[in-house]
């Protein structure tokens, strides 16, 4: 009879996707003991035992970074951002000053929780960060490139529905004018800083290469000394999105609708996965943002 499954068929995929709920719990369990591990052992370090205030603790970090001779743009300051929601479960970012983000990974019942959540991620990786493998050194400059090239290497559709190779294939990681000879001309120059330090100024390449900025740039014949030298001193702010929301207005309207709509889903897909499972979030936060403003502009109503 057609449209019914095989008793062992679907019996077999009830197991599967038992086992798979039981893989992603077990993950959820081990990060959370990770992170737990890594709080209650600062705790122990700095303040001796004792429940501790993560959200304290983790300013505190911080501000001990500035005062021993860590060189911070923008202070050290650690900024939160609160999803706004009637309901739970309540999510909340946490941006440090390097610029790197973090969110709240845990179902958080309250606004206060998902603060909280999100200060034990980001104190766990401030405190990795201190080890020498986070020091953006020549092996770790070598790694990074073939990473990055890497993901730039896998096929891609294009707007007409025809498969193509990204970028990244043809790109050459010693050539001045693309995005990953920009990308390590970039991290080059930031050697001796920590991963989190150099994290903002790394999100401005990610989004101008996601963007098609870097590209753009490498057909007026820009160097990549020069979009380094300009945007090392160009902060992430409100007019760098809007900017870039109106390279995303302007695809809309050439592309005859549906391009921003799209390409927001994918992102707030990819950036509700990596918060759960205590990943950076600063490139995948703020492609998110950049495409809300351009879909507000896009759909006012």
């Amino acid at each position: 009879m057609q449209g019914v499954m095989p008793v062992k068929t679907k019996s077999r995929l009830d197991n599967m996707g038992v086992a798979g709920g039981l893989v992603d719990a077990r993950a959820k369990q081990v990060l959370k003991e990770a992170v737990d591990a890594v709080v209650n052992s600062f705790a122990k370090h700095t303040q001796g035992y004792g429940r501790v205030n993560v959200v304290e603790a983790l300013q505190e970090f911080w501000q001990m970074k500035q005062s021993r001779g860590t060189e911070l743009r923008n202070g050290a300051l650690v900024i939160y951002e609160s999803v706004p929601g009637a309901n739970p479960p309540y999510v909340c970012y946490v941006t440090l000053p390097g610029g790197s983000c973090f969110g709240s990974f845990q179902n958080c019942p309250t606004k206060a929780e998902a603060r909280r959540s999100a200060a034990k991620i980001a104190l766990m990786n401030s405190v990795f960060n201190e080890h020498p493998s986070r020091k953006i050194t020549d092996d770790f400059i070598e790694k990074a490139v073939a990473e990055a090239r890497a993901s730039f290497s896998k096929p891609s559709v294009a707007t007409n529905g025809i498969s193509s190779q990204s970028q990244g294939k043809v790109d050459d990681k010693e050539d001045p004018n693309t995005g990953i000879g920009a990308f390590r001309f970039m991290l080059e120059c930031n050697r001796g800083r920590t991963m989190l330090e150099f994290q903002e100024l790394m999100t401005v390449f990610q989004l101008l290469h996601w963007n098609g900025s870097l590209k753009a740039m490498r057909e007026r014949q820009c160097s990549r000394q020069e979009v380094v030298a300009h945007y090392s001193h160009r902060a992430l702010d409100d007019d760098m999105r809007s900017q870039m929301a109106l390279d995303w207005v302007a695809r809309e309207h050439e592309s005859g609708g549906g391009v921003v709509a799209m390409e927001l889903a994918v992102a707030e897909r990819e950036l509700e996965t990596a918060r759960l499972a205590g990943r950076e979030l600063r490139f995948p936060k703020e492609k998110k943002d950049i495409l809300m403003l351009a879909h507000a502009q896009v759909c006012p109503q």
